[in-house]
């Protein structure tokens, strides 16, 4: 079958504003699609994405339009930039309105996210990479995504530099290498799992 890939950019900016983040991920996607891969992305900031943990906040909500693209994918892929450390407040709101999978596991314990692969992308100008993705990895395996061999592709700039990112005029080859393995690694795993989905579990057998 055809996969797809969906891209989400916790940046902070909304719009078209110019974006490190953005760049990161289109090049992550951009791998995806040399393995076939249909992709898109979008922006959170530019939904109204409401505080919680459920499937639909109601009150004009967009949520429930991200959630749609997300399950209808094979491959997520969540980039988000450093702040104070961690990954941005957009990314957080990301894994707070994905709890709501876990009111959704079914009485066999299978969750409605089986199946699907999660890519994390992090960039910034400070220390923190490995923690941001530590915790985005962490949310997004908690309820039921599988994450592929290989670290995530990162770049970090100097401490209170003034070269982002986008600035870069040539992807840097760490940076090549590692978005081409996990791109890789993302398609295999989402194949092997369509073709060989996860066995249902047998409740008390532990």
């Amino acid at each position: 079958m055809t996969l797809t890939a969906f891209g989400l950019n916790c940046t902070l900016k909304a719009g078209t504003e110019t974006s490190s983040t953005q760049k990161l991920l289109d090049q992550v996607l951009a791998a995806l699609a040399r393995h076939d891969v249909r992709t898109d992305s979008v922006r959170v900031v530019d939904f109204d994405v409401r505080p919680g943990v459920t499937a639909d906040e109601g009150d004009g909500d967009q949520w429930p339009t991200l959630r749609k693209r997300i399950m209808d994918a094979q491959i997520l892929v969540v980039a988000t930039p450093i702040w104070l450390g961690h990954p941005s407040s957009i990314a957080q709101r990301v894994l707070e309105r994905l709890d709501a999978v876990l009111g959704e596991i079914d009485d066999d314990g299978c969750y409605p996210t089986f199946g699907k692969v999660a890519v994390a992308a992090v960039v910034g100008n400070e220390d923190g990479a490995h923690h941001a993705s530590a915790e985005l990895y962490q949310g997004l395996v908690d309820v039921g995504f599988t994450v592929p061999a290989g670290g995530p592709p990162y770049w970090v700039g100097e401490a209170m530099g003034s070269v982002d990112y986008k600035d870069l005029d040539d992807m840097p080859k760490g940076v090549a290498d590692s978005i081409s393995t996990i791109a890789s690694n993302a398609v295999h795993l989402a194949r092997v799992l369509q073709a060989q989905p996860y066995p249902r579990p047998k409740r008390g057998d532990a």
